[in-house]
């Protein structure tokens, strides 16, 4: 029994075109909407870029998530919170690093040869140099590219983002256990019954084992 993909990417297409259809065109006829439209088509159509956009929404959303799960204590849901947001600030930041060092590094190794290239900058040239064309080209570089950042993250994510994941939420965390000690500290200050927090739970356990008594 054989098995091809190609009915299902029929569909798929079939699919895809109908949405296009039924979406209305649209015509901007302001130069500031078309310029900016035009530059995010040229800046933001990088791999790094996508993946900084993908951790901007993330940290926009998730975190918030986090904190609104009602099916866990309050403290439970700030640790989680610090830690999703420093996975994402920790991923993106490699992410966006490494893809773009990777899509740099074989753009300049992808040129065509020449006596003035020399071999480290065509090295990565395709080898069959009678077909090549501007968009195969492209394609080409944009391959090497996501194959090597998959390559470098592969390491990276053990070596680099977990560690840095763990720092980021420790220090979180610290920020998030100072500023609840200077409201409560500032509340004994406005309320001066108590001197301190401690001092209070000192006093709130000595009426409890009274009352037990």
């Amino acid at each position: 029994m054989s098995f091809s993909l190609k009915p299902i990417g029929n569909i798929a297409d079939s699919a895809a075109n109908r949405i296009i259809k039924i979406i209305p065109s649209v015509t901007f006829s302001n130069k500031k909407v078309t310029g900016v439209l035009k530059w995010a088509g040229k800046h933001l159509s990088s791999p790094p870029s996508n993946r900084f956009i993908l951790g901007a929404s993330a940290l926009m959303s998730q975190p918030f998530i986090d904190l609104n799960n009602k099916r866990v204590d309050e403290k439970t849901r700030k640790v989680s919170a610090a830690r999703t947001i420093a996975k994402i600030v920790a991923g993106t930041t490699t992410g966006v690093i490494i893809r773009w060092l990777c899509f740099k590094a074989t753009k300049s190794m992808a040129m065509k040869p020449s006596k003035s290239t020399g071999f480290l900058r065509s090295l990565l040239y395709p080898k069959n140099t009678s077909k090549v064309t501007v968009k195969g080209l492209t394609h080409h570089k944009m391959f090497l590219g996501h194959l090597l950042s998959l390559g470098v993250m592969m390491f990276t994510n053990f070596a680099i983002d977990a560690p840095l994941t763990i720092s980021l939420t420790n220090k979180l965390l610290d920020k998030i256990d100072k500023k609840e000690k200077k409201i409560t500290n500032n509340y004994f200050k406005k309320y001066p019954y108590y001197s301190s927090i401690d001092e209070f739970v000192a006093k709130s356990k000595e009426v409890n084992n009274g009352i037990s008594k």
